[in-house]
This record gives structure tokens, sequence and C-alpha cells, in this order.
């Protein structure tokens, strides 16, 4: 698989042999990441990335597209099946831009929407200031609520009734428990608003009926293809055919988000990540997946009982679904989430920085660390694997200094690792 660019790139290829030791000799903990089949890898290296394809199926602006035209109706009606949704758009390079779409179809520039606060779980996307969703629209931000740090849907109800939005977005990126879409779809039902969910991180454990699924209660939700749909980078938009809101427009709701994706915001789609796209939700069909994804909650929830018996604080205090956040305030590390993130990754635990509810911090020296489970999951961890990881990352916190300390937890990984090799048969990753 490898030879080639063995041979015309010596130096990438080292770089990429460097990848596939780290990941094999690691933990990777960050809950948007996890691992594909072969077969999605396979599909992503195929004749497909060769070929330009603006438009959509039956409508392209250029020639030699029967095969890309079946590929990308493939992708189209397997996640139709695995959501339930009406309308499906696979092209979105990823979700970001997915959402970005999201936002053109359905609002003017300037125009009012609410979204989860960032500090509080939310995603750049859902109104930051320093994206386009915070620069070129008003978002007024809920939030969660300070004793309990969960959502509170009566104030978020109240939000809405005075902001007057029109949209509200519901989603997360760092909030470990459910997100009751029904109740948002209730709020947005009240004060005449579009309900766009954004499943980036969950949208596996939906599929699979471990979260309430999304569709029934939004006009647009978001997801991106890799996370816990172990699918590849991108994303696709999944929507209601009719617009409720504007049943009079000449456009129904699907028109306005695939004329929004292209010609938009994109040109020609990716049609190799389409392909693997298609082999990612047939893998997701299957009933073992459903077994996958029932196992990383197991696993999040074994890590965080492990977490906390060890004397770490949780977020919300553990976690309903494939993540979980560190506070580190009770330990006295207010905004060394930095610090402790590099001191994990020597221990071979990958991990990300994060913010805290109210973060005291800033995002880049925040007061949080953000670990998901998906991941090891897909390598065959078990709860009792969850246990010795939660230890070794409560010593390392404890002692994020000490070298001898980060030495002997990075031991005890690597031991562990070598229970759980990842993609046998490929010698790069040796």
């Amino acid at each position: 698989m490898m030879e080639d660019i063995s041979k015309t790139d010596p130096e990438m290829f080292e770089l990429v042999r460097k990848e596939g030791a780290r990941i094999r000799n690691g933990v990777e903990l960050i809950p948007s990441e996890n691992f594909v089949s072969k077969a999605v890898m396979q599909a992503y290296a195929t004749f497909f990335t060769n070929k330009y394809s603006e438009g959509y199926p039956g409508k392209r602006y250029y020639g030699g597209n029967q095969f890309v035209d079946i590929a990308e109706n493939l992708a189209i009606e397997r996640a139709k099946r695995l959501f339930g949704a009406e309308h499906v758009n696979v092209q979105p390079y990823s979700g970001s831009p997915a959402n970005q779409a999201v936002f053109f179809a359905l609002l003017n520039l300037g125009d009012t929407f609410m979204g989860f606060d960032l500090s509080a779980g939310g995603h750049l996307t859902h109104g930051s200031p320093v994206n386009f969703s915070g620069k070129f629209y008003k978002c007024v931000s809920y939030n969660v609520d300070k004793q309990t740090e969960l959502l509170d849907y009566d104030q978020i109800m109240r939000q809405a009734k005075e902001a007057n939005p029109k949209m509200i977005l519901s989603g997360l990126t760092a909030y470990p428990r459910k997100i009751d879409f029904k109740a948002f779809s209730e709020i947005c039902g009240e004060v005449g608003a579009y309900h766009f969910a954004d499943i980036a991180h969950i949208a596996g454990l939906c599929a699979a009926g471990f979260h309430q699924n999304p569709i029934p209660y939004c006009d647009v939700v978001t997801t991106t293809t890799h996370k816990t749909l172990r699918g590849p980078r991108g994303a696709i938009i999944m929507c209601k055919i009719e617009d409720r809101l504007n049943k009079d427009d000449k456009k129904t709701l699907a028109q306005k988000i695939d004329s929004a994706v292209f010609p938009g915001l994109q040109g020609g789609p990716h049609d190799h990540v389409n392909a693997a796209k298609a082999v990612a939700f047939k893998e997701a069909l299957q009933p073992d997946y459903k077994k996958y994804c029932g196992q990383i909650v197991k696993n999040a929830k074994a890590l965080a009982d492990s977490l906390m018996d060890n004397g770490l604080e949780l977020v919300t205090g553990g976690t309903d679904n494939h993540l979980m956040v560190i506070k580190l305030v009770n330990k006295g590390l207010t905004g060394k989430g930095k610090e402790i993130q590099n001191a994990l990754g020597e221990a071979e635990i990958y991990v990300n920085k994060n913010t805290i509810p109210y973060e005291p911090n800033t995002p880049f020296n925040p007061s949080g660390i953000r670990l998901g489970t998906p991941a090891v999951t897909t390598r065959g961890f078990k709860e009792s694997e969850m246990k010795v990881i939660g230890e070794s990352i409560a010593k390392v916190i404890d002692n994020y200094t000490d070298k001898s300390v980060i030495e002997k937890a990075r031991n005890d990984i690597l031991e562990l690792c070598k229970e759980f090799p990842l993609y046998h048969g490929m010698e790069v990753l040796r």
C-alpha cells in the first residue's frame, strides 16, 4: 500500500510511518478523532480523486460522471436510511462549511440567531465572535446553569422569547450530557424560529439509538462524517424537504440547502471522500455498529468513574455520551489546560485542552481537559482498560512536572496498547 510513496517521497513516507507508530503506541482520547476501517481508507484512495463533478447527480457541468453519480447517490440513500432523513446533501467538505451553508440558506446577513456558548460546550460556528457566525450574524448565546452545568430549557425559552431569533442552533462539542432536541423544537415553535442541530460529535450515537435522533424535531441537521460515525473527514447536511416557515417561497428548504452548498460556497465535490462516506454509512447500517456505539458509551462512563475515583472533578459530574471534561480548578490548576495536555501527550495519552463553563481564564490557556472514547473503542478497549487509563491520567495531572511519573505512565500505556494492535498487516505502522 505504501511502496510507491516510500520510493517517490521518502521524507513524507517517514512522517506517515511515524504517525502510524504514534497512534499504535498511544491512546487517542480526543473525542473528535477516530480510526476509519481499511475499507473506508481504500475508498478514499481511489480513481474518484481524479474527477471533477460540479453540480449534483444527473445535473453536472462536466462529462464522464456516470459512475460518480451512482457513488454519490449511494452515499445519499445510505445516509437517509441511517438517520431517517427526507433529504441529504453529502457534498460539504467539512463541518464548519456545512454549518456555513445552513446559515446562508436560512438567514440574511445580520439576522439574529441563538447558539450554544463556546466555553460551555458549543462550537466556534455556534456564534463565536471570532467566527463567521458571530461576525456576520447577531448571536444571542445561551449557556448552562452555573450550579448544575446543565442546559436549562426554561431559561432558553425565556431568552428566545426576548431575542426573537430567526434560528436556534442546538448541538455540542464539549457538553457531556444528552441534548433534548424535542425541547428545542418546542422553543423554536413558540417563537417561530428554524431549528438547526449540529450533531457532529454524537451522530453515531443518534443513528444507533444511544442519543435522541434530532431528525424528527429539526428543520436542518448537520454532522461531520468522522468522529463517532467513523468515516472520512467530511460532512453532510440533512433537512426536511419543505420549508415550514416560508411555505409560499418558490424554493423548497432542500433546494435552498443544495444551492447554498453549490454554487453558494463550493465548487466540485470531493468525489473520493463521498465514496468513502458511502462505505462508512454502509458499515454504520450493520448490526455490529450498534454494539460499537453502545461500547463507546460504556467506556465513557467507565473512564469518567475512574477519573472521579482518582480525585478529579468533571463538568456536570459525569457523562451520558462519548465525552467528558475534566475541571482543573479544584486541583489549583486554573489556566493550566495546555500544560496538562502536553504532559499527558508525553505519556502517550492524547487529549485536548478545553474551556469549562464560565471559564475563568482564556481559550488559549483554559482550565479544562476534554477527552472521549470513540477511537479507543474502535481499537477494542473495554471498561477494564478505561480504569487503567483513568488512573494514569490522574497520576500525570497530579504530577505534571515530574518526568519520572510521566515516564511510568507512558510505560503503562505502551504495555496496554500492545494488546490492541491497529490495522493488522500494515507494515508502515511498525
